[in-house]
């Protein structure tokens, strides 16, 4: 049978489509970030190709638009993905039942509302920006809140859902912070509000994921596989991430080597002690280790980026360690996990497939892209084919597995 061959199940009727997207935290919130997926870089391409070439009357967000990119693609597009993942896996890890519509549909409602209402404020309508992140911010007080009661009742409380949790923690800190600066605080809570959600919510959950499941799932194919989750890595990368965040949120560049250069170290042993060259087959384990080579890569340069500015005064490579990670690691790893639990969880078979497989390849391209728009020549050109390219690599990807989430499972089961 063919990786990519198409579901022979039939999507539901309008009728059924409430029940049926409802049926699993995972179909809902996958659903509506992949819309997300689409819709916020849609947005920054039309943007950046206005300021880039000019688009007569296009409407400007009353936020600095870099600001308003950053914000609603960390706040908005990746936690969609998170909750999803989160509310599936949290009472699995912990031996405890599964959640209910009515925990994760009212996180769903208020994640993706918020966001839709924030992306369309960007049209020049600041009310509804402010609007869009109270409505997100109450979806992840409630997420929060469910994720700790799990954790709570649990008798195992195991180390990666406390790292989960006090990150999302983090995320809704982040989202106070900057609806103190939609609302006339200063221009430091927004900066403050950005830094937390690349190093304070995302790179902490997507790091804590990758910690528990890719020797997960490496131990299940491969065989004699030596299993390698340390204790130590995920307080010292906190402790370290933290530091980071301080130190950019605070300008404080000339001492940010004290912090990159240990976390370049520990991201590159963990990428060789998870043996990649075990893990090339199937491809959607192989995936999960690529996507992982990025994080040392991007810290890499960002400890290089350090130390030439310690030592020289200049700022190299400007935000391409902060792309190498965003699109690189969180993009990539984002493909790959989610591709293996749409799979998984609609009784298909544990592949990539084609469509996976060119979207993968292709934002690999896009990273690249990114990177060179940092490099110099002309920037902005640079920037406007990188959105397109994203664009372009998850469109199929997109349409796929939303067909995935509008139809049945295709072994008959539940969820």
């Amino acid at each position: 049978m063919a990786e990519s061959r198409t579901s022979s199940v039939k999507p539901a009727t309008f009728a059924e489509l409430p029940a049926l997207l409802s049926s699993a935290p995972h179909r809902l919130l996958f659903l509506a970030g992949a819309v997300a997926v689409l819709l916020s870089m849609a947005w920054w391409a039309v943007e950046l190709t206005w300021m880039r070439f000019g688009l007569g009357g296009w409407p400007q967000p009353s936020i600095p638009p870099g600001w308003a990119h950053a914000m609603v693609i960390q706040y908005g597009l990746f936690p969609l993905f998170m909750f999803g993942f989160l509310l599936t896996v949290f009472p699995r890890w912990m031996n405890l039942p599964a959640l209910s519509r009515r925990h994760y549909v009212p996180v769903a409602a208020s994640v993706f509302g918020g966001y839709v209402l924030a992306n369309v404020g960007l049209l020049g309508m600041p009310w509804l920006v402010k609007a869009g992140f109270i409505v997100m911010l109450v979806g992840y007080l409630i997420g929060t809140t469910i994720l700790g009661r799990v954790l709570r009742a649990a008798s195992n409380r195991i180390d990666h859902a406390k790292s989960c949790l006090l990150a999302l923690g983090f995320g809704c800190v982040g989202l106070v912070a900057f609806l103190v600066y939609l609302f006339g605080g200063p221009e430091t809570c927004a900066l403050l509000a950005i830094h937390i959600g690349t190093f304070g919510l995302l790179l902490p959950i997507f790091f804590t994921v990758t910690h528990r499941m890719l020797p997960f799932f490496s131990s299940n194919v491969v065989k004699d596989y030596h299993v390698v989750r340390p204790r130590w890595s995920l307080p010292v990368v906190w402790v370290l991430l933290l530091a980071h965040l301080l130190m950019e949120w605070r300008g404080l560049l000339a001492w940010r080597w004290l912090v990159d250069v240990p976390l370049a170290l520990v991201f590159a042993w963990h990428a060789v002690a998870w043996q990649p060259w075990k893990a090339m087959r199937p491809g959607i384990l192989a995936v999960l280790h690529l996507a992982f080579a990025w994080l040392p890569i991007a810290f890499v340069l960002y400890a290089v980026q350090d130390v030439i500015y310690a030592t020289r005064g200049e700022l190299l490579f400007m935000r391409a360690p902060l792309h190498a990670l965003a699109i690189g690691y969180f993009g990539s790893m984002l493909v790959a996990m989610v591709t293996r639990v749409t799979m998984g969880h609609s009784g298909r078979p544990l592949q990539m497939g084609k469509i996976a497989w060119l979207c993968f390849a292709l934002l690999q391209v896009v990273a690249l892209l990114r990177i060179r728009a940092e490099l110099g020549g002309d920037v902005y050109l640079w920037l406007v084919i990188a959105a397109y390219g994203w664009l372009v690599a998850f469109l199929p990807w997109v349409l796929r597995s939303a067909w995935i989430y509008l139809t049945p499972r295709r072994d008959g089961k539940p969820g």
